[in-house]
């Protein structure tokens, strides 16, 4: 493995985009440790005590622990994920903004500018919520959070946590153009990670205090090794249609007559769907935790992870975004007009339009389970923490995270050393686009 790692770092390219992901993440993780100016901080942790396993706690996770120290990165990359599930919508339910998705470059230009605009606007709201919801928070003992309250205080809270998204945001799309992985995933997953280790040490703590028995700990240590072995299995995993090219003489050679294979992958959204769900119950749901309000607060209670109404919609948004995806992404009837072109046909399938429905057919049924592996996978580690009170959240969504982005990462890795005839991470396993 050491000399694998001294092939990775051989490579000139490779390893300036690697040392530029790191520097970008190391950045981003100073940045999570930058208090919000006049926030009283241990006022603030003494509120967050007792939050793991709650909403707040799942989206301090998200945030790598920046919301719960109230940092300048308090709102993470949440923002910029929201604006860009409306765009994406708008996409589908609005012609102008479809036409524009298919113009090309162009296109893409404009929409991203349009996201970093959203981005910014639901930062400013996000920020005024979370700005106004300080001042009214109060310590154990009654003491505020906030003591120079006003709307001084809320203008600066508002600014310092826009920009810190915007920066965040930046920092994305320079790992993306720069670096290696995509920027905004790697992003997300540095800060679930960054969490793991102060959750082992406050599992130890517990497990020697006795609240936490040793059975539970390690029935929850089987269920991660079991959810992560199910994603790395469920994530490779792919129907192979046949295609079969027919014979064409072209001049005096004869062209064709090969058969040939369309991989569908069983979760073709990736991460995408619990991130887009995570975010959108996190959205209103964060802002009406600071709102003292009776009927608010009721409706916080209820969008917990431990209750039957935050499951059931969790799963619901979970499904939504597994087929909306991966519509957006895979359109069966342009996939078969260039298969018809190329003189290609599925066995027992005519080219065309049955071909599109056929193709429609195996990725709904596709798409269908896995939406229900990526449910069962987010929505199982919640219940389990619902029931034995774990000390901290580290659900389904941030293992299919971290598993995932870890994954796709490591795959850019490897296409780069195979690209220049190097032998990669993984010998002798199979990855999409390689034969081992």
């Amino acid at each position: 493995m050491f000399d694998k790692i001294l092939t990775v770092f051989s490579i000139p390219e490779l390893r300036r985009r690697i040392l530029f992901t790191l520097g970008m993440l190391v950045v981003y993780r100073v940045g999570c440790h930058v208090p919000l100016p006049g926030v009283d901080r241990v006022v603030l942790a003494q509120f967050f005590q007792g939050t793991e396993g709650t909403l707040l706690g799942l989206v301090s996770s998200f945030t790598g622990g920046a919301l719960e120290r109230m940092t300048i990165f308090a709102l993470g990359i949440m923002p910029y994920i929201s604006a860009s599930i409306i765009l994406q919508l708008l996409t589908v339910v609005w012609e102008p903004v479809e036409k524009l998705a298919k113009e090309g470059e162009q296109g893409r230009k404009t929409i991203t500018r349009w996201t970093r605009y959203g981005t910014v606007i639901l930062s400013v709201i996000q920020g005024t919520g979370i700005a106004i919801g300080l001042q009214s928070m109060r310590g154990p003992a009654g003491e505020p959070v906030v003591h120079a309250q006003g709307i001084g205080f809320v203008i600066l809270s508002v600014i310092t946590l826009t920009a810190g998204t915007a920066f965040i945001m930046w920092l994305g799309e320079q790992i993306t153009e720069r670096g290696i992985g995509n920027g905004i995933s790697l992003i997300i997953f540095a800060g679930i990670v960054a969490e793991m280790p102060g959750a082992l040490v406050n599992s130890i703590r517990l497990l020697k205090t006795g609240a936490l028995s040793p059975a539970i700990l390690l029935m929850i240590l089987v269920v991660m090794i079991a959810v992560i072995w199910a994603v790395v299995f469920m994530e490779r995993g792919q129907r192979r249609v046949p295609i079969h090219y027919a014979k064409r003489v072209v001049g005096a050679r004869s062209m064709g007559g090969q058969s040939s294979h369309l991989p569908l992958k069983i979760n073709m959204s990736g991460v995408i769907p619990p991130i887009f769900a995570s975010s959108i119950i996190m959205f209103p749901s964060t802002i009406a935790t600071f709102v003292d309000v009776p009927w608010v607060q009721a409706f916080a209670a209820m969008m917990t992870p431990a209750h039957w109404l935050y499951n059931l919609c969790f799963v619901a948004f979970i499904v939504f975004f597994c087929y909306f995806y991966t519509a957006v992404t895979f359109n069966p009837a342009d996939v078969a007009e260039n298969i018809k072109k190329h003189g290609g046909y599925i066995p027992g399938v005519r080219p065309g339009k049955p071909t599109a429905e056929y193709l429609d057919t195996v990725l709904g049924r596709l798409t269908f389970a896995g939406a229900i592996y990526i449910s069962v996978i987010c929505v199982l580690p919640t219940i389990l923490i619902g029931q034995f009170n774990l000390p901290f959240y580290f659900g389904g969504t941030s293992l299919l995270i971290v598993v995932g982005v870890g994954m796709d990462t490591a795959s850019q890795i490897e296409a780069h050393l195979i690209s220049r005839s190097y032998e990669g991470f993984m010998k002798g396993v199979t990855i999409k686009g390689r034969r081992g």
